[in-house]
């Protein structure tokens, strides 16, 4: 059993198919623009005029990221009206994104 800092961590039950989805998550997260989108969101929820008008880019640029955020199952849209709104899909990318806030923010949390 592996150690990490003097404690036994047990990686036993991490299968093939949960290395292929955290490979997958953080490739869609990787770009600039898309991070900023999720820094953005954090656990609320926002219309694509909102991240838009947050982000400061065109609208063609912003839907692409998020395209390909959804398509990848880090994001997740709900319809109202014309509208369409975006969130994180699942509580664990939200802790990772707060881990690498604290990690690489200078002003950390």
């Amino acid at each position: 059993m592996a150690e990490v800092a003097g404690q036994p961590v047990d990686h036993s039950d991490v299968t093939q198919e949960d290395i292929e989805r955290a490979s997958r998550s953080i490739k869609a997260m990787s770009h600039p623009l898309r991070l900023k989108i999720l820094c953005i969101l954090g656990d609320s929820e926002f219309s694509v005029q909102d991240i838009v008008d947050t982000v400061g880019t065109s609208q063609s640029n912003i839907s692409q990221h998020l395209g390909i955020l959804k398509d990848k199952g880090v994001l997740e849209t709900r319809k109202e009206a014309n509208k369409v709104f975006y969130r994180v899909s699942d509580e664990r990318t939200l802790k990772l994104l707060e881990m690498m806030r604290e990690v690489f923010c200078s002003s950390g949390k």
